[in-house]
């Protein structure tokens, strides 16, 4: 039985993994949507992380530690309210959680904001 090859969660989205977004960029689902994008980017450390993981393309924690005064608890906590928002993914591997930023959830707030 051949085995399955998983795929990179971190590796680049390509045109055959996304179709165009055709949702509204205006109207109260939209809104809300992009409420609730801006809160989870609303503290600086999440900014920075934000910004870490789109220069690198692929990032593990340790990593994000190295780069920010926060210990590594907190930078967690932030990593977390930022994968519960869909702008970053991460997968475990091994010891290590590999994280990256969801490319479409950004096309998506570049295009919410854009419509402001």
């Amino acid at each position: 039985m051949p085995v399955a090859l998983k795929k990179d969660p971190c590796a680049p989205v390509t045109n055959a993994d996304v179709g165009p977004d055709l949702r509204p960029v205006e109207g109260s689902e939209a809104d809300e949507e992009l409420a609730a994008l801006a809160k989870a980017l609303g503290h600086p450390a999440r900014v920075q992380i934000v910004r870490l993981l789109v220069r690198r393309e692929a990032c593990i924690c340790g990593d994000i530690v190295d780069e920010l005064p926060l210990a590594q608890s907190t930078v967690s906590q932030h990593l977390k309210v930022l994968k519960d928002a869909g702008i970053v993914r991460g997968e475990i591997d091994g010891p290590r959680v590999c994280y990256c930023v969801e490319p479409r959830t950004l096309r998506r707030l570049k295009a919410l904001v854009g419509s402001l």
